[in-house]
């Protein structure tokens, strides 16, 4: 007879036992972990154990701040010696645009309640005496960075685990997975099968195999990470305290005290992807030989910064194996298209992240939602375009780029193009420079210049394409735009009881027929899950719109949801259609000359749609758009992309017709105060708080997170969405999550910023404390280290009374 288990977590690192202490903690006693050898014996054991809590990251910089406060105090909460050290941390900037990130990553901090210093080259030399600071700028002091052995830190979860009652199973193998018709889990291993409720992948690098167990593929690819530890340095013994840990971006470095010793570990160009053809069925505590040849360039500005490195030898080379996603972030959260199975793998940095990581797991699995909004960790961010050449791809690039600055509006180039619409090649031509959104490539601007140097790179307004971005907005303003817009996520649905579903999942009215309206999902607690666009094609079939991004997000979560009775059905459209935008105020001049549709206003009025003809084909025409003028969304099957835009172009060359791109349309929602999903919109924020009461309908009989509103309204909502705009324009917009001010305290964060070519000014939307959002109320946006006065306007900021949109 089986065992049985509530949760069974497969692998036994760091996080693995992580999310086995914080399930049990949560009072999930009944859960077993398993892993095939010994705690620690994948990456785990040869980890170099650095704790930063630094990331471009809002919530990363969280969940990592999480796991060093616990670390902190770990040993006594669970009786179990640990070798922890905070030591601080000094990252050098030797560029300008790395000072501005030290600048921007110093604000968030600083919002959440961590002192983050800049310091000078000779204020780094105190804490660091061995340093030369020759062409360093400014240095960036963490006081909470430090290290910790991960093999005592991965016993210590463990122990404290099973004090509470959980159990682990070492050497033991899983073999096999099989779901059971009441969505329990048999585990099968080799000393025998456990039957779950629910199943954790914390394989680490294996869990790409756990995945194929139940016929799935996870993006993941093993790369070799190399650091080395010097032998014994006198100075160091001579030394009383440790010295910070150093961190070189700019070159790709780290550089740690260790014992008497050093550990450099660097990030090399020659990134190499490990195991394509198959990982061994054994690979315990082991490690592959030494290719020092890859790192000596690496090791030679190391020792120019830090000449005490090269004044004694290598003891030894640690040369292992490192899981990477395509964008180094760990996947944490429920498995697509499957009940009951939960991700907590591919950590690059799984020391670090497993005390935040473990909390995550557990919230997930125990409340149906973890507190913060990690989106950027779920597995469901990347869905079957994600094949093994572009994971590999992606993740060569990533690790060059471990230290890279993370820029707004960077567009790296590795695995692309994965999925391209009909216009691919024909914008090419023209001049389009492409950026991928949920693996669609979408052009961003256009250039009719082919010697346009790279896209610059800057936190600043400095741009290259700066004024390219503008002519495309004012054509859209004054004239008319195009904008080829592939891979939004697209759902029916129907059936006898789709009305009534659909209302209960919504918080918002349902359109009537032929109508469009926008729609938002909530989750139990209130916060925004989805946006979708729904319109009403008959009286119980919808036709719904949301994120690209959110493909598999949101499906997994209508299907969660739909009736057993089988009174509601729900068919993926993602492919099926392409999406062209037509607006400006010369659109229906543009569309009248390739259709017979009446486009007047009062045949095909505002928020309704309709199917129209254009040549051979019979299209969907919405008249919505995310730019604020009159226009239209027009979803034309596949097949016909290529001549409807053809016709099209031809027929708006009289009325001044240009392409636009990615960036002028972000310009120009921000005029409209459109928001933008899991950036101005997240679970941690529900509709009220990010201004959305117009579409919120509390009158409904029930729908998914009315208790929580009613709630919060009752209580008194705490902050709310508001755009202001810069009083003087600056040299740079607002970046995501810098911090709002009055008074110098910190009252409100930034989700959007940018210029808008439109008003001439600087717009930002942000959440502030609901008694400051009234328009004219005066504060400051920390940008880039400086404190820019910024007025709270009235939403919408252009075309107040959408009088163009009516046109």
């Amino acid at each position: 007879m089986a065992e049985q288990a509530r949760v069974v977590i497969i692998g036994g690192g760091a996080v693995g036992c992580s999310c086995l202490y914080h399930l049990a903690r949560a009072g999930w006693t009944d859960s077993v972990l398993v892993e095939q050898d010994e705690l620690t014996s994948g990456s785990t054991w040869h980890a170099a154990g650095n704790c930063p809590t630094f990331s471009g990251s809002w919530n990363i910089i969280k969940y990592q701040r999480y796991s060093a406060d616990l670390y902190k105090t770990f040993s006594e909460t669970v009786d179990y010696p640990i070798n922890y050290h905070a030591t601080g941390s000094i990252r050098l900037a030797h560029t300008e645009e790395r000072v501005d990130e030290f600048l921007h990553a110093r604000s968030m901090a600083e919002a959440q309640g961590i002192d983050y210093q800049l310091w000078t080259p000779d204020q780094a030399v105190e804490a660091y005496p061995f340093l030369e600071t020759h062409d360093i700028k400014t240095v960036l002091w963490d006081p909470n960075d430090g290290d910790i052995d991960p093999s005592q830190l991965t016993q210590a979860f463990a122990k404290g685990a099973r004090d509470l009652g959980a159990k682990v199973k070492r050497f033991t193998k899983v073999t096999g997975l099989e779901q059971q018709p009441d969505s329990t889990w048999l585990v099968r291993t080799d000393k025998g099968d456990i039957r779950a409720d629910i199943v954790v992948n914390a394989a680490g690098y294996r869990a790409g195999e756990v995945m194929a167990m139940v016929d799935q593929k996870l993006p993941i690819v093993t790369m070799s990470h190399q650091y080395l530890i010097t032998e014994p340095i006198p100075e160091l013994e001579a030394r009383d305290g440790k010295l910070p840990l150093l961190r070189d971006p700019d070159i790709s470095y780290y550089l740690r005290e260790e014992r008497d010793g050093l550990i450099l570990g660097p990030y090399e160009w020659k990134a190499t992807p490990m195991w394509l053809d198959g990982m061994p069925d054994d690979f315990a505590n082991q490690l592959w030989g030494d290719d020092l040849d890859r790192i000596e360039w690496y090791i030679e500005q190391a020792i120019e910064r830090v000449p005490l490195l090269g004044s004694v030898g290598v003891q030894r080379v640690i040369n292992g194996p490192i899981p990477y996603s395509p964008d180094g972030n760990p996947y944490i959260g429920p498995a697509h298209d499957l009940k009951n199975f939960y991700q907590c793998c591919c950590f690059s940095f799984g020391i670090a992240q497993a005390g935040g990581a473990g909390k995550t797991l557990a919230e997930w699995v125990t409340e149906g939602e973890p507190e913060w909004d990690l989106w950027a960790l779920d597995p469901r961010r990347y869905t079957d375009y994600a094949t093994k050449t572009y994971v590999t791809a992606k993740a060569i690039e990533l690790y060059q780029y471990e230290y890279g600055i993370g820029f707004p509006f960077e567009e790296r180039a590795a695995g692309r193009p994965a999925r391209t619409s009909p216009l691919y090649d024909c914008l090419a031509a023209k001049g389009a420079r492409f950026g991928a959104r949920g693996g669609w490539e979408r052009a961003v601007f256009f250039t009719p210049d082919e010697g346009l140097e790279d896209q610059t790179l800057s936190f600043k307004r400095d741009r290259n394409w700066f004024d390219l971005v503008g002519e495309e907005v004012r054509a859209v303003r004054e004239d008319v735009g195009i904008l080829d817009l592939p891979g939004f996520s697209k759902f029916m649905v129907e059936g006898e009881g789709a009305e009534a579903w659909l209302d209960r999942m919504t918080c918002s009215k349902l359109p009537r027929l032929g109508r469009v309206s926008l729609a938002y999902m909530l989750n139990e607690q209130g916060g925004v899950l989805s946006e979708f666009t729904i319109t009403r094609l008959a009286e119980n079939r919808f036709y719904l719109i949301s994120a690209a991004a959110g493909e598999w997000h949101d499906e997994d979560w209508l299907r969660k949801h739909l009736p057993d009775d089988g009174s509601v059905q729900l068919g993926p459209r993602h492919g099926r259609r392409g999406t062209l935008v037509l607006a400006g105020p010369k659109s229906r001049d543009v569309l009248a000359a390739v259709t017979e549709a009446d486009l007047s206003n009062e045949a095909f009025p505002w928020l309704t749609a309709q199917r129209i003809e254009i040549g051979m084909a019979e299209i969907l025409a919405m008249r919505v758009n995310y730019v604020g003028e009159l226009g239209w969304e027009l979803h034309i099957p596949a097949e016909h992309m290529i001549p409807i835009y053809d016709a099209l172009w031809q027929a708006g060359e009289p009325h001044g017709i240009r392409d636009f791109g990615m960036y002028a349309m972000e310009s120009l929602r921000l005029d409209k105060c459109y928001r933008g999903w899991k950036s101005d919109l997240g679970s941690e924020y529900s509709p009220l708080k990010s201004s959305l009461d117009r579409f919120i309908d509390l009158g409904k009989e029930s729908f998914v997170g009315k208790d929580a509103l009613i709630k919060e309204k009752e209580a008194g909502v705490a902050e709310r969405l508001v755009p202001l705009t810069l009083d003087q324009p600056g040299v740079a917009d607002a970046p995501f999550c810098s911090p709002i001010r009055q008074n110098g305290e910190i009252v409100g964060l930034v989700t959007s910023g940018g210029w808008s070519y439109t008003l001439e000014k600087s717009i930002v939307l942000a959440y502030v404390r609901t008694d400051l959002a009234t328009p004219g109320t005066a504060l400051d946006v920390d940008i880039l280290g400086e404190r820019c006065p910024a007025t709270v306007g009235q939403e919408p900021l252009y075309d107040h009374n959408n009088s163009r949109l009516r046109a």
